[in-house]
């Protein structure tokens, strides 16, 4: 007679049902937690100037987009607002969504023995890479901090709706990680073309520059690039001045639905391959 203690059979397979995907991922929770402290923990203690690299890096391009765009171009910034902190307001979105974006697109790649050892939703290895990222906005943040302080600047009260933006941020950044982790997998050529994609966006991204310098009847065009209307939501909470109009953040909003549910489904489709083409 069988012990009362024998273990039940447990059959792991990718894919299943929408709903059992779900209660896979809430789970495995506690691995997703594990893959996001070790990526905090790995990116800075490998660093040798270790939390302060998230600072130099936007206060460089501040600066260096500060003189480019405000010193040489004459482009005016909207409603007085010092042009330093119109350019920190778009790093801090833009630095966001291409670190998510960017680690999330090889984190499948780097997490090789892993996927290949175990079955868990996959979809955990490139969203743990979402809290390094807030990690790095967080220490970024306190620059701008610093710089609200030199100016003498106060934020406006709709400096509350912030979360709203990088929540839209972070459904860009994170469908189009989905998308490209997915195929660096199959074409490892992606690798060399994700950090194009990074410093190509950075210039076709309203980072330097105020989206008012668009010829109106192209401004819409340019908001289906899906961080215009995050980068001028965010100049928009903390600064007060922005651009959304003329469907600029409609154009974002509905670019970035398409990219979160392409990248999603086409993940979905294609992880149960990921250990076999690894």
């Amino acid at each position: 007679m069988p012990s009362s203690t024998e273990p039940s059979e447990i059959v792991i397979r990718a894919g299943g049902s929408w709903t059992g995907y779900w209660s896979e991922l809430w789970r495995f929770r506690e691995l997703f937690v594990f893959l996001a402290w070790r990526d905090v923990k790995v990116r800075y203690k490998q660093m040798t100037i270790g939390i302060g690299w998230a600072l130099i890096r936007p206060l460089m391009v501040m600066i260096i987009f500060t003189i480019v765009f405000s010193r040489l171009a004459k482009l005016p910034s909207p409603g007085d607002v010092p042009y330093p902190l119109l350019v920190m307001a778009a790093m801090l979105a833009w630095q966001f969504f291409a670190s998510v974006m960017g680690e999330g697109s090889n984190s499948v790649l780097t997490n090789a023995n892993l996927i290949t050892k175990v079955y868990f939703p996959r979809v955990i290895v490139p969203a743990s890479a979402v809290v390094v990222a807030f990690v790095d906005l967080m220490i970024s943040g306190l620059l701008m901090l610093g710089m609200f302080i030199w100016y003498g600047f106060l934020p406006p009260v709709q400096v509350l709706l912030l979360p709203l933006f990088l929540i839209l941020a972070l459904a860009s950044a994170l469908g189009l990680g989905l998308l490209l982790s997915a195929l660096t997998v199959k074409y490892r050529d992606f690798r060399y073309i994700v950090p194009f994609i990074v410093q190509f966006g950075l210039y076709v991204t309203p980072v330097g520059y105020s989206t008012m310098s668009i010829p109106v009847d192209y401004r819409w065009l340019f908001g289906l690039n899906p961080m215009v209307g995050v980068i001028e939501g965010f100049r928009w909470c903390l600064l007060g001045t922005a651009y959304l109009g003329d469907g600029v953040l409609v154009a974002s909003v509905v670019t970035t639905a398409l990219l979160l549910v392409l990248g999603f489904r086409y993940f979905r489709a294609t992880e149960r391959q990921f250990a076999d083409t690894i």
